[in-house]
């Protein structure tokens, strides 16, 4: 699973925040506040996703210099993602803050989705970096596989 798909779900609910306040009147104050969230986590999520760019580019140059040595590759990893994993924690923590904050202008049907998907997008994003170092690590493995004829 790459980064995009990671964090695939928490762009919807930054995309879709729009259109649910779309549906209260414009001089609402909860419109409002609701708008100011969905700005200030969008830019969270961009800067979410270049931290987590830019980790995924350290582990690949950690992979590439450990060579055929699994074991350096995997302490290096770790060690890689353990510096990272409290960006991605808090971020599901701004997840978090982002949703209860869209609740009171989302209709009751779009509250209950919503209510259902924040555990399972938090522990994706609690997930990136040891999701983007198994890809690497498959990826590595893949290519270092021999060629099977057909």
């Amino acid at each position: 699973m790459s980064l995009r798909t990671a964090l695939a779900a928490a762009a919807v609910l930054a995309f879709a925040a729009p259109v649910f306040a779309q549906e209260a009147p414009a001089a609402d104050p909860a419109a409002a506040a609701a708008a100011q969230a969905e700005a200030a986590f969008e830019a969270k999520a961009e800067a979410f996703q270049q931290v987590m760019a830019t980790m995924q580019g350290e582990m690949q140059t950690a992979l590439t210099a450990a060579g055929s040595d699994q074991a350096r590759a995997n302490a290096d990893l770790d060690a890689i993602a353990a510096r990272y994993q409290p960006q991605a924690d808090a971020f599901a923590l701004e997840l978090d803050a982002f949703i209860t904050s869209q609740l009171p202008v989302m209709p009751p049907e779009a509250q209950a989705q919503m209510a259902q998907m924040g555990p399972a997008l938090r522990s994706q994003i609690t997930g990136v970096p040891a999701t983007i170092k198994a890809g690497l690590i498959q990826a590595a493995a893949t290519a270092a596989a021999p060629a099977t004829p057909q």
